[in-house]
């Protein structure tokens, strides 16, 4: 074994931790930064961004196929090829890391390939090599696809998130297990390249961690797209044969296709990272924090293995406070009252705070506003690919919004004034005295302000 020692030890190089490591090593400390797949995480490889490029050429498909009835006519014929070259020049040549690894050794740090696990307090093993921490270990290895035990599943060639974006060809046909922001998301893409796909959430609803509204939304749209939406309903077997899949449904219904993406969600797993030698039960589903991300003396956490939120603005929030706080700067402590997300459909489903379920699990008294897209002026205007609505959820005794969703074409831009409006608990009453630009799509939060003053 051979034996090393840093100022801090950083686990995992995804989003957060990677900026982490690299300020902390611009600050002066001597910094080992350990991965087992790529720095930079799952981001910019089969992430955030490959996804949202793939989103945009699929977009780009469907503004097409509106131009008839608004502009003239049109014939759009899709082509994934471009699509694929475009993920494969970003993700720097085939999935290769060399850029973000020497940005991060350019800048004083040491790299050290293989999976990290903490064997004893301040200590970090990595294959054959031994890290010692003097100042602390910041963990940061995120989540990784969690594959449901369904009977026929093990062993197949079903895909993940990660077969889907690097897929050179869009599948003949495609059945996705999870109508979550993932699955939702690729359903769309591969749609509108052709592909017929089929959509099997459990939960009532698609996007069930958001507003039912939201996901009846996303629903109507997939069916007039020609997707074939299946909620409420589980698999029971999955079974591949001859290049194809069957699905079988609790109703004993079944539905066949080339391609399974199983897209259920993610979980941690913390005993991969050693989390018991600090102290942390490991079968547990994230590492507790302190309001700083403080795990124990000297050890940090950030990110998705955090638990509060799988986005990568989240780990880069963590990130600010994390460093802030080994650097023995002043900083806030965390917050996540006013938690943004975005599934980038079309319309984008932007999210900020709580639900309004969520809001009256807590026993808040609510008021709920409403506003639908198609009936604002820009709604109007825009026509063709204007599905949309506001919804705010106020607690009326504090006169503040605590949640918000803005679905519509320009959903997630709209929902930074609403993400703001929460996190800063502006009064109802003055978010709705804001002069609102005439026509924009952001105006109808003022019509949905209406039923809340």
């Amino acid at each position: 074994m051979s034996e090393h020692e840093f100022d801090i030890i950083v686990i995992g190089m995804g989003p957060g931790g990677e900026d982490a490591a690299e300020r902390l090593a611009d600050a002066g400390l001597s910094v080992a930064g350990v991965e087992a797949s790529l720095v930079g995480g799952e981001c910019p490889y089969w992430g955030c961004i490959p996804s949202k490029m793939m989103i945009r050429a699929a977009n780009l498909l469907a503004e097409g196929r509106r131009i008839p009835g608004m502009a003239g006519d049109s014939t759009v014929v899709s082509d994934w090829a471009p699509v694929a070259r475009r993920i494969r020049d970003e993700a720097t040549d085939n999935w290769d890391d060399l850029v973000a690894a020497e940005r991060f050794i350019g800048k004083g740090g040491t790299l050290f390939r293989g999976t990290g696990k903490i064997t004893a307090p301040s200590e970090v093993t990595v294959g054959g090599n031994v890290l010692r921490a003097r100042r602390g270990i910041i963990i940061g290895t995120g989540t990784g696809p969690a594959i449901p035990p369904i009977p026929g599943l093990a062993g197949t060639p079903y895909w993940t998130n990660h077969e889907a974006i690097e897929t050179e060809e869009v599948p003949e046909s495609l059945i996705i297990l999870g109508g979550g922001a993932i699955g939702a998301e690729l359903a769309q893409v591969f749609a509108r390249f052709a592909a017929p796909v089929t959509v099997v959430e459990a939960m009532d609803h698609l996007l069930p961690q958001e507003e039912p509204e939201a996901g009846a939304l996303i629903a109507e749209v997939f069916r007039r797209d020609g997707i074939d939406v299946q909620t409420g309903i589980s698999a029971t077997s999955i079974a591949h044969d001859s290049g194809t899949f069957t699905v079988t449904l609790a109703d004993n219904s079944k539905v066949t296709a080339a391609r399974l993406l199983v897209a259920t969600g993610r979980r941690a797993n913390l005993a991969a990272v050693g989390a018991g030698a600090i102290g942390i039960d490991q079968t547990a589903r994230a590492i507790p924090v302190d309001d700083h991300l403080r795990v124990a003396p000297g050890v940090w956490a950030l990110g998705d293995i955090v638990g509060k939120g799988a986005f990568t603005h989240m780990s880069m929030y963590h990130a600010d406070i994390v460093v802030a706080d080994i650097l023995g700067q002043e900083h806030h402590a965390a917050e996540y009252h006013a938690v943004p997300r975005v599934t980038f459909t079309d319309p984008e489903i932007g999210c900020v705070g709580l639900t309004e379920a969520q809001a009256r699990e807590q026993g808040l008294a609510v008021r709920v506003g409403m506003a639908q897209i198609p009936s604002s002026a820009r709604g109007w205007i825009h026509k063709a690919g204007n599905d949309g609505f506001i919804k705010l959820v106020a607690d009326v005794d504090r006169g503040v919004l605590v949640g918000a969703t803005s679905a519509g074409p320009t959903g997630g831009e709209v929902l930074s004034m609403l993400t703001l409006a929460v996190h800063a608990a502006v009064p109802v009453k003055r978010v709705n005295e804001m002069i609102y630009a005439y026509p924009t799509f952001h105006r109808a939060v003022q019509e949905a302000l209406r039923a809340l003053v």
